[in-house]
């Protein structure tokens, strides 16, 4: 991981400017991160969070990014089950872990307990929604036991995939969050390291969004 770089949009006359001065949408912040994959097909790629002051976009960090086992595919297309990450531009709710929040961190936070579930049941009112405890409309093997991932629930963020006004089958549970032993199960996921400097850097304030989606082609992250 490399943090600290800049990187100033429209002022390099030899080369393009920044990834997200070349989106089509950045969220309307002044903060971005951006996931990109080689191509649909892909687990592994970068992570990049950005920075937007005085009207140009500076890079603030950058670090080695996994996908879903199963690539990228578009997020309004998606499918639940898939292992496939959804592409698409995204706002973070909030920020939660297992282990305490990093000092710094702005963000909302919520603890994870032993209570702590993601239901992912699509014939529950509690669809795609964290819940403690579990409620009966959830079935235990349809949703996540927050505590028994450790390792990769460390510390997080959710990402606003099918979240707002969920849509029943096309998935839930998409975070940004630590890595595990290989690509996810859709999320994406960065070192321990790079998750606690994510967290430190993210302002709420600031409307910080994800972008993801591959270097080009028709997933390219550009289109969004």
């Amino acid at each position: 991981m490399i943090a600290g770089s800049l990187v100033l949009a429209g002022l390099w006359p030899h080369g393009p400017d920044p990834l997200p001065a070349r989106l089509a949408d950045t969220g309307g912040g002044s903060q971005l991160i951006t996931a990109v994959a080689p191509a649909p097909g892909s687990t592994t790629g970068l992570l990049t969070w950005w920075d937007r002051r005085a009207g140009y976009w500076f890079e603030a960090g950058h670090a080695p990014a996994r996908f879903g086992a199963n690539g990228l595919t578009e997020g309004t297309a998606r499918t639940q089950g898939t292992n496939t990450t959804p592409t698409g531009l995204y706002d973070l709710p909030y920020a939660f872990g297992i282990a305490h929040a990093p000092a710094g961190t702005e963000y909302a936070y919520r603890r994870v307990t032993d209570r702590s579930w993601w239901c992912q049941d699509n014939a529950s009112g509690s669809y795609n929604r964290w819940t403690e405890p579990l409620p009966a409309d959830c079935a235990p093997g349809e949703a996540e036991h927050l505590a028994a991932y450790g390792t990769q629930y460390a510390h997080a963020l959710v990402i606003g995939f099918n979240y707002e006004r969920p849509v029943h089958g096309r998935g839930a549970g998409i975070f940004l969050h630590v890595d595990g032993k290989g690509a996810t199960a859709g999320c994406v996921s960065v070192p321990r390291d790079a998750m606690r400097e994510l967290l430190r850097w993210a302002n709420p304030r600031r409307a910080p969004h994800i972008a993801i989606g591959t270097e080009d082609g028709p997933l390219a992250v550009t289109r969004y």
